[in-house]
């Protein structure tokens, strides 16, 4: 029953993340008649507001979907990235994973994964703790092929592209998760090694090449 109220509460979370929290978008969801269940006991929980037919999120809530939306895209990002999974595969055991996790796993998953900013689909990982004070107190697994120096190697650990068709355009020229790289030089141009071969690189497009330094 948790895990099924963690994820009424997860849906809840996104509709009102677009705008689009409302009796009716719940309704098309889950029928009247579970809709009609599952938000009396979240009501009941002090998680949601019922009046006049409306729905809102309460602080406590607005908290609780927050930390299940981040463990869920958090998971999603290891098993896509990390883990190599298709996406009808990552997204499933995200949403098992998801429930498992408690707060100490989750920020070391952040942690090593560098903090980042959107899910495999494009959309906002909230913020934890970790995130707040990781440039001060915790030095990331995985960082962005910018912050290395020249002369650092590194091998990649994940690429997040902003458009789809960038993973076959690094993966012609031998940059993919195992990869080890060099950096040579980041001005005028970001140059780097793989293997014999030369590359340089947009900042743009090497701001999205996550490696481990070694």
């Amino acid at each position: 029953m948790r895990e099924n109220i963690e994820e009424v509460l997860e849906y809840l979370w996104t509709l009102n993340e677009k705008g689009g929290l409302s009796k009716e978008n719940i309704d098309k969801k889950y029928g009247e008649r579970h809709s009609r269940e599952y938000l009396e006991l979240l009501s009941d929980k002090k998680l949601i507001e019922l009046k006049d037919n409306q729905v809102s999120l309460t602080s406590k809530g607005e908290t609780k979907g927050r930390e299940i939306i981040r463990r869920h895209r958090l998971a999603e990002l290891l098993f896509a990235e990390v883990l190599d999974m298709p996406e009808n595969q990552y997204e499933t055991t995200a949403c098992r994973f998801e429930h498992i996790l408690n707060p100490a796993v989750t920020n070391n998953i952040c942690t090593f994964l560098g903090h980042p900013p959107v899910c495999p689909h494009g959309r906002p990982i909230p913020e934890g703790e970790c995130c707040k004070k990781f440039t001060k107190e915790i030095k990331p697994l995985a960082t962005r092929l910018t912050e290395l120096i020249s002369g650092d190697s590194g091998k990649i650990m994940f690429i997040t592209p902003k458009y789809h068709t960038r993973i076959d355009r690094l993966g012609s020229l031998g940059l993919m998760p195992g990869s080890i790289i060099k950096l040579h030089q980041k001005k005028p141009a970001i140059v780097i090694g793989v293997g014999e071969t030369t590359i340089a690189l947009d900042d743009e497009l090497a701001k999205e090449i996550f490696v481990r330094k070694i």
